[in-house]
């Protein structure tokens, strides 16, 4: 459940534009409250909810285990994936017409389509509203203050990660595959 969670909260802005379209829609006469529109709603508010359920679980349950590290190399993820699922929700926001049972149907088997590849697969480390929020995502290369051994990990870091600084701290989230650092 706490992925699923956490993979919602990859589209809160698309969920919060589709509400935004909807209630335009409704005050300016081109879409009447409905069962459709009303259930559409619901279920955009919920999912926000429960995406930032999500991520509130993701990042408060990465506060134990705190490990001191030495980054020596670092690769953006950021801009590999994030333009990926701007598209998507410019697609969504619009041009799909939301308010047809059709597009509904069809918007909701997308969603559980990319969320099934999403959670099979373990790529927590895409999630757009993260990085509004102003995490990065990497792949790093760094060792353990006590080791020389130089491991492999997908993280966030919320700003931009320096490398060769001996302060930054690796938390271990349980839930995924990728770790939070903080300095």
């Amino acid at each position: 459940m706490k992925k699923i969670c956490f993979y919602l909260s990859a589209f809160i802005p698309l969920y919060a534009l589709l509400i935004i379209k909807i209630l335009i829609n409704i005050v300016f006469g081109n879409l009447h409250f409905n069962i459709l529109n009303s259930l559409s709603l619901v279920l955009y508010a919920l999912s926000i909810i429960f995406g930032l359920v999500g991520v509130k679980l993701a990042l408060t349950q990465a506060k134990s285990a705190k490990t001191n590290i030495f980054i020596t190399k670092k690769e953006s993820l950021t801009e590999q994936y994030f333009l990926g699922y701007f598209s998507i929700f410019v697609l969504f926001a619009l041009s799909f017409e939301i308010e047809l049972v059709s597009m509904f149907v069809v918007f909701w088997l997308i969603i559980i389509m990319i969320g099934v590849v999403y959670v099979k697969n373990n790529m927590f480390y895409i999630n757009p509203f993260l990085n509004l929020l102003g995490f990065n995502f990497y792949e790093i290369t760094y060792k353990q203050s006590n080791s020389n051994t130089e491991t492999i990990a997908k993280v966030i870091f919320k700003g931009e990660l320096i490398l060769n600084d001996k302060s930054h701290k690796m938390i271990k989230l349980n839930q995924t595959n990728f770790s939070l650092i903080e300095k």
